[in-house]
C-alpha cells in the first residue's frame, strides 16, 4: 500500500503520455487522483478527460485557441484557466503532490522549472527540460529539494537499475534504441525517405515528432545528454546499442563487471506508474512478458555513421553550456519542416549541425539566455532552403 494518497498534475494530458497517465490514475484511483490536466489545442479531449476525472483545475495554454473554443457546461466544476502562465502556478499549488511533466519540447521547460523550484515530485517525460538547462534544473532540484523520476522508458530503466548500487560503483550505462523503421537502411535510401515512412515505428506508439526523432535516433541524442546531466555522468559513460525488440529498456554496468537491466514490454504505463508511485511499487495496468513463449534479445553496436545524430548528441553531452538549447530547439524545427514536407529525412541532422555551429557557445547560460537561443535557433531553420 502506498504512503499515502498522491494528487498528480498532468501537463499535457491530451498528448501520449499524459494519455497514458490517465489510464494508470484511472486504474490506481483509491491511491492516486488526478487534480489538474493541461492541453494546448485539443481542448474537446481535454474537456472530457476532465470530466472523466472530475479535476479541479484544466489549463488551456493556448489562448488563440482557447478563444476559438465554444467552452462547454461542463467540464464539471473544473475552473478553467487560459496561457502557459498558468501551469507555473497550479504546478507549484499545495494540493499538487507529483507533476507530470509531459509537454514536448521546449514549451515545457518553464512549467518543469516551476514545478521543481516548488519542491514537487517530478514525473519527467519532458526530456528537453534537461537537455536545454540540465545543469540548472539539477541544481534548483538540490536546492529545493525536489524530487525528479524520469518517464522516458530509458532513463526510468537506468534509474530503477542504479538501485542495485552506488553511484560511485557505476562504470558505465548503456541506453538501448529499437533504431526505429530504418535501422538497416544505407545512406541512400534514408535519403529517399517519406513523411509516412518515418511516422511508421515498428514498436512505439507516440507522437508525430518523436516518432521522427526515434527515426532519425535525435530521441537518443537527446536521451544521452539528459542522461549526462540527469545521473551526474561523464559523456564517456554513456554508450547506446539497437536492441529491435525493445524489451531491455537500458542496462548500468557496475566497476565489479555486473550489468544489471530493466526489461518489460514496450507499454509506457510502466514507468508511468514507478514515477508515480516511487519509491514504492503498485499492482497495475501494464502489460507483463509471456513466459510461456521464446525470446530473442539482440543487441547491436549503434552506427554512428548511418545515424549522425548520435555522434551529435555525445558532442552536445561534451560541450554542455548552450549546445544543447540549440541543438534541441533546430531539431524541434528541422523536423516540422520535415513533416510539411519543406525538407528531407537526413536534411533534419544536417540543418541542426549547421545552426549549432553557427551559434554563440556560452558555457554558463541563464535562463534567458537559452530561450534568447532557442528562439535564434529556430529562426535560423526556418531560413534553411
Amino acid at each position: 500500500m502506498p504512503d499515502r494518497h498522491r494528487n498528480v498534475a498532468v501537463l499535457g494530458s491530451t498528448g501520449s503520455i499524459g494519455r497514458n497517465t490517465l489510464d494508470v490514475i484511472q486504474d490506481r484511483g483509491d491511491q492516486l487522483t488526478a487534480v489538474a490536466l493541461s492541453a494546448h489545442r485539443q481542448l474537446r479531449l481535454l474537456c472530457r478527460q476532465a470530466n472523466d476525472h472530475a479535476v479541479r483545475w484544466i489549463i488551456a495554454t493556448d489562448p488563440d485557441a482557447a478563444a476559438r473554443f465554444t467552452w462547454p457546461d461542463a467540464p464539471g466544476k473544473a475552473e478553467v484557466l487560459i496561457g502557459a502562465e498558468a501551469l507555473c502556478r497550479i504546478v507549484a499549488r499545495p494540493e499538487v503532490d507529483v507533476v507530470v511533466a509531459g509537454i514536448v519540447g521546449s514549451a515545457g521547460l518553464k512549467s518543469t522549472l516551476a514545478a521543481v523550484g516548488a519542491g514537487k515530485t517530478v514525473a519527467l517525460a519532458n526530456k528537453e527540460a534537461l537537455v536545454m538547462a540540465g545543469p540548472l534544473v539539477m541544481e534548483m532540484a538540490q536546492k529545493c529539494a525536489a524530487r525528479i523520476v524520469p518517464v522516458d522508458s530509458e532513463h526510468s530503466a537506468v534509474f530503477q537499475c542504479l538501485q542495485a548500487g552506488r553511484r560511485d560503483e557505476v562504470c558505465r550505462v548503456i541506453l538501448t534504441a529499437s533504431g526505429g523503421p530504418f535501422r538497416d537502411y544505407s545512406q541512400a535510401r534514408l535519403r529517399d525517405v517519406t513523411v509516412p515512412q518515418a511516422l511508421d515505428h515498428p514498436t512505439w506508439k507516440m507522437g508525430p515528432k518523436i516518432t521522427v526523432d526515434s527515426a532519425t535516433m535525435m530521441n537518443k541524442a537527446l536521451e544521452i545528454i539528459e542522461a549526462r546531466w540527469l545521473f551526474a555522468l561523464d559523456p564517456d559513460q554513456i554508450r547506446v546499442v539497437v536492441h529491435p525488440q525493445s524489451i531491455i529498456h537500458s542496462l548500468v554496468e557496475f566497476r565489479d563487471g555486473s550489468l544489471i537491466a530493466q526489461m518489460s514490454p514496450p507499454d509506457m504505463r510502466l514507468p508511468i506508474q514507478y514515477a508515480l508511485t516511487y519509491p514504492e511499487r503498485w499492482e497495475g495496468p501494464a502489460h507483463r512478458l509471456d513466459w510461456t513463449r521464446n525470446w530473442h534479445l539482440e543487441l547491436i553496436p549503434a552506427d554512428l555513421e548511418r545515424f549522425p545524430a548520435l555522434a551529435l548528441g555525445f558532442e552536445v553531452a561534451r560541450a554542455g553550456g548552450t549546445a544543447g538549447a540549440v541543438l534541441n530547439a533546430a531539431n524541434e524545427a528541422a523536423v516540422a519542416r520535415f513533416l510539411d514536407s519543406q525538407l528531407g529525412f537526413t536534411d533534419i541532422v544536417r540543418v541542426c549541425r549547421a545552426v549549432l555551429n553557427q551559434h554563440e557557445f556560452d558555457s554558463n547560460p541563464t535562463i534567458d539566455t537559452l530561450l534568447a537561443l532557442d528562439r535564434w535557433a529556430r529562426e535560423e531553420v526556418s531560413r534553411w532552403n
